[in-house]
């Protein structure tokens, strides 16, 4: 597919291809993005404007019951449940990402302390240096609350640091920064060898790299839905705890969605049995419809071969990209962030850029080549660096959502780039200024 016509080749005889006619695309955008804001589906607007008019305005509260909005939130974990090798009545999508994390690393902390501590004690929760700062944040949060060290490490680094004293170990299954993907089978064996539990961030591998929770015995796991689910900005997060620890804990944010007789209205708190314990105030009806219609995306995907063809286009996609970046596009001081061996690399490809300062002087045109490829109709992301090396430098992020992403779309992207950095365009002052959200 070294070729324009090569690549639209494959896409005619691409299995996936009537997916993409689910999603309400713009003219003469290239969205290499849905690793951080999946696209509408064309079906969620007519969806929640039935939300609105008819089940809101016309059924008003009755429609708790006979639109079924009090167990959306269960119906939708189990719909999407076999896409992360979770069992019916082991997910539930609720709150948001950091909130659910705050949820689950907690019971993990409390387990560890209660279960699995040795005479010696866990005083250490795990992670890696890059990881998404949210986890960081409400990791160093709850570690200052137990009186625990937190400590941050490089990916090869992680081996050796799977000790007796630490209590948790908390991963996202693929880099939001480079796209490195874990084994979570081995690293989660790893952990328990030595009296580890596992939290998972599935932020950037829910519904674009094969997951199996259960296969992997893993403990506690949560992730977004408005990336690569296509739930909308700011849609309902997921959480799922394996079977054998849900029961043993309160969750720390005990609400009445999460009672086990949420409208008997006692003054006292009894968790409700499995995951809905994990729920906590009233959820949001709105925008747990219009995740709906993302979620039913991927029960249409089942007839084209669910995540194995998912997964196959996904490799050849961010393949072909990194072939084309590397052989039209040397020269420019890109490199390769993300890794070549597929079984280490996610469903993006991250790029950095060693030579050629913006125009202030500062940083590595990383940014502003981004920003010219915006202008152009080619949207990735930027995500800053801190000045080291590997995973810490300037990231040019594209993520690849084999849902939708053509293999033409492919090449006409990095043409694009190419022409961004032959031109030197991307040096202008416009494409230089920085925005509130990269």
């Amino acid at each position: 597919m070294t070729t324009l016509e090569a690549c639209r080749d494959v896409d005619q005889q691409e299995p996936l291809a009537p997916l993409r006619d689910l999603f309400d695309l713009p003219d003469g955008v290239i969205y290499l993005d849905g690793n951080s804001l999946g696209p509408l589906p064309k079906a969620t607007a007519a969806r929640v404007a039935d939300v609105v008019q008819r089940e809101w305005g016309q059924g008003l509260i009755r429609s708790w019951n006979d639109a079924g909005w009090i167990d959306l939130p269960q119906r939708l974990g189990d719909q999407f449940a076999p896409w992360i090798g979770a069992k019916p009545g082991e997910v539930v999508f609720t709150d948001t990402t950091s909130v659910n994390l705050y949820k689950v690393l907690s019971a993990a902390i409390r387990l560890s302390q209660q279960e699995f501590s040795d005479p010696a004690p866990r005083t250490k929760v795990i992670s890696e240096r890059s990881n998404f700062p949210t986890d960081l944040y409400i990791a160093e949060s709850l570690c200052k609350q137990h009186n625990l060290e937190l400590v941050l490490i490089e990916p090869e680094e992680l081996p050796a640091c799977l000790t007796t004293d630490v209590a948790v170990l908390l991963l996202s299954h693929v880099n939001y920064r480079t796209g490195h993907m874990h084994d979570m089978t081995q690293v989660t064996r790893d952990a328990h060898a030595q009296g580890v539990l596992t939290v998972w961030d599935l932020a950037h591998a829910a519904g674009a790299v094969p997951v199996d929770l259960n296969a992997a015995n893993a403990d506690y796991a949560v992730g977004c839905s408005y990336k690569y689910l296509n739930g909308g900005p700011g849609a309902p997060a997921f959480v799922w705890v394996h079977a054998r620890h849900t029961d043993k804990f309160w969750q720390p944010l005990s609400g009445w969605f999460g009672h086990a007789e949420q409208f008997a209205f006692t003054s006292d708190y009894q968790p409700a049995a499995g995951i809905r314990r994990y729920m906590c105030g009233t959820q949001p009806m709105i925008a747990l419809s219009a995740l709906q219609c993302g979620l039913d995306i991927f029960t249409e995907a089942e007839k084209y071969g669910g995540m194995t063809a998912l997964r196959r286009k996904s490799i050849a996609l961010t393949d072909l990209f990194i072939e084309l970046v590397e052989t039209r596009c040397a020269g420019y001081g890109l490199g390769l962030a993300t890794p070549r061996d597929i079984f280490a690399r996610g469903s993006q490809v991250c790029l950095t850029r060693d030579d050629g300062a913006g125009v202030d002087g500062q940083g590595s045109g990383a940014y502003a080549i981004v920003q010219a490829l915006i202008a152009r109709g080619v949207i990735g992301d930027f995500r800053k660096g801190d000045g080291g090396n590997g995973p810490h430098k300037d990231i040019l992020r594209f993520g690849f959502t084999p849902l939708y992403t053509r293999f033409e779309d492919v090449w006409n992207a990095v043409e694009h780039l190419r022409q961004v950095l032959e031109s030197g365009e991307w040096q202008k002052p416009e494409f230089n200024r920085i925005h509130a959200v990269t």
